[in-house]
């Protein structure tokens, strides 16, 4: 039993890290998974002035979204969300093609664009950014 102890102690010291790392990259996929539910959740609603809150501080600090683009995007309503599977592009990076159809409320037009979105982690904050900004409603697709 005394020899079995120290073997049983290495062998968990071994697995240890492994776990750890294993955990930390389902909690980063799970971060992941929160923050596109919640992002497409605010799209899908209209929610624009809460979907800002998602864009990366350093692009919005550089571009900030002005009052004229989020009135823009209040002209819209979005009919259907069609949303490709995130990609991994590297650890701290993913990309997602999302098909957005939408309804113009003044005119009643219906036309649909493809949004490309770019998520970036921040292992300081735990935090996934978008970093391609709100989608463009004036692109033709």
């Amino acid at each position: 039993m005394r020899r079995l102890l120290p073997l049983v102690l290495s062998a968990i010291a071994c697995l240890l890290p492994a776990a750890c790392a294993n955990q930390e990259i389902r909690s980063k996929q799970t971060i992941l998974t929160e923050t596109l539910r919640a992002y497409s959740a605010a799209i899908r609603w209209g929610e624009y002035e809460q979907a800002v809150g998602f864009i990366d501080p350093k692009i919005q600090a550089e571009h900030p979204v002005t009052a004229f683009e989020l009135e823009r995007l209040r002209q819209v309503r979005v009919s259907n969300y069609d949303e490709g599977q995130p990609v991994v592009v590297s650890p701290d990076e993913v990309r997602q093609v999302v098909r957005l159809d939408l309804l113009n409320v003044n005119t009643q037009v219906a036309r649909s664009i493809v949004d490309q979105r770019s998520w970036r982690y921040d292992a300081a904050s735990k935090h996934w950014w978008l970093t391609s900004g709100l989608p463009d409603i004036t692109r033709r697709d």
